[in-house]
């Protein structure tokens, strides 16, 4: 196995400059921008370097080629067995069965021809497929997403479907969208304990303030509003106390704050009678370890049943959504809520990045209006967001509909 580094002025000429030097072996594994040209630190230019890899070893058939041949031996299984029981059962003269076998024969090179005809390979610079990279970069998805999308159009698309550009488009949005996951609904014993986590400034107090509002005039099925309580650990951010006890009031929900594990567990028990307890935490960096791991001895103290959700800015920068999903681990969240989708019309990054981890979509957020700008998670709603590919709405909304959780830890 050997390995290569290449340099061009995007991802196509790069993609020409390997296929043509190393051919079909090789294998791209990164990408990465680079700044290219120039003279003394002027007048350069982005561009992209692409490492990889190519193996001496032959290349493995495609499994459109390894399908005929089994279907090849299949098919002279068949033919034999039929001839040999024709003679036991006819008993027929030499002359015929001559025939009869000469036949076969002839069958048998026909179907060996078909297989050894050449599988038309799709080139990776085929102009559709050209098309749908640039798309999917211009949307921010990650260069790993993008190589597994053009992988599946090159397995799945013939030279002669490639023509067919609409199709494809919705095909490949129709991919991204069984790629994102919507967290399924998980059923407590009362109280549901909601708590929020996240770094500072990507609206956790906001979003918990929507989410009580919302579950506050819920009625479960019965006359009755929700029992809803606020509690909040924030007490170091200037304002942020009195921010969420303004809208505990505007809202008539109860607002509590606590310092300490066993602050909590204290207030936790006291609020045994209500439907749902939503947690505002403290907003910390994740690189700020001490504090996230006091934050957290302060959550564990909300009980086994409580649900913990990452809220993440959707105009994170990808390399800091990798970082935040792994320095909040710990706290063991079930889910992403993306907030900020109002501020940013490419989030590919977000859809990347979560698909690469597989951390399921609980709720979205794009503005300040408490409650309205709250919605559940969507695939649909997600997917509208795409440029430069052709959205199939009536399609998308019966390939992906929308699941109204009907409990808070759904």
């Amino acid at each position: 196995m050997e390995y290569f580094v290449e340099q061009a002025t995007s991802h196509r000429e790069a993609e020409h400059k390997i296929r043509t030097k190393y051919g079909d072996k090789a294998r791209i594994m990164h990408h990465r921008t680079i700044r290219m040209g120039g003279f003394l630190g002027l007048f350069q230019r982005e561009g992209v370097e692409v490492t990889g890899y190519f193996s001496h070893e032959p290349i493995k058939p495609r499994p459109e080629a390894v399908r005929k041949a089994a279907d090849l031996e299949e098919e002279k299984r068949r033919l034999l067995t039929a001839v040999k029981t024709d003679k036991s059962e006819k008993n027929e003269p030499t002359e015929k069965s001559d025939k009869t076998m000469e036949m076969v024969l002839d069958e048998l090179r026909r179907l060996r021809e078909s297989v050894e005809q050449p599988v038309a390979t799709v080139p990776a610079d085929h102009p559709t497929i050209v098309h749908v990279e640039e798309a999917l970069a211009f949307n921010d998805f990650t260069p790993t997403y993008i190589d597994e999308i053009v992988r599946r159009i090159r397995g799945e698309f013939s030279i002669d479907a490639l023509d067919d550009v609409e199709t494809v488009e919705e095909r490949v949005v129709e991919w991204i969208g069984e790629s994102i996951r919507i967290s399924e609904p998980i059923r407590q014993p009362r109280p549901d304990v909601f708590v929020l986590v996240g770094p500072t400034g990507v609206g956790k107090t906001t979003t918990i303030a929507k989410l009580a509002a919302h579950y506050g005039v819920t009625t479960n099925g019965s006359t009755r509003r929700n029992e809803v309580r606020i509690i909040t650990i924030d007490n170091y951010r200037i304002g942020a106390k009195e921010q969420i006890e303004t809208y505990g009031t505007i809202m008539g929900i109860p607002v509590s704050c606590v310092d300490s594990a066993a602050d909590m567990k204290k207030q936790i028990a006291l609020y045994q009678d209500a439907d749902v307890i939503f947690v505002d935490t403290i907003g910390k960096s994740p690189r700020q370890f001490s504090q996230l791991g006091e934050m957290n001895e302060v959550v564990r103290a909300c009980g086994s049943n409580a649900q913990v959700h990452l809220a993440v800015s959707a105009t994170t920068k990808t390399s800091d959504l990798y970082e935040l999903l792994r320095q909040f681990e710990p706290f063991g969240y079930r889910s992403i809520i993306v907030t900020k989708l109002d501020e940013t019309t490419r989030i590919g990054n977000v859809i990347s990045v979560l698909h690469e981890k597989q951390k399921p979509i609980s709720y979205l957020t794009d503005g300040q209006r408490v409650p309205e700008n709250l919605e559940v998670g969507s695939v649909e709603r997600l997917l509208l967001t795409l440029e430069r590919l052709r959205i199939n709405r009536r399609r998308l909304s019966e390939r992906f509909p929308i699941h109204e959780h009907g409990d808070v830890n759904g």
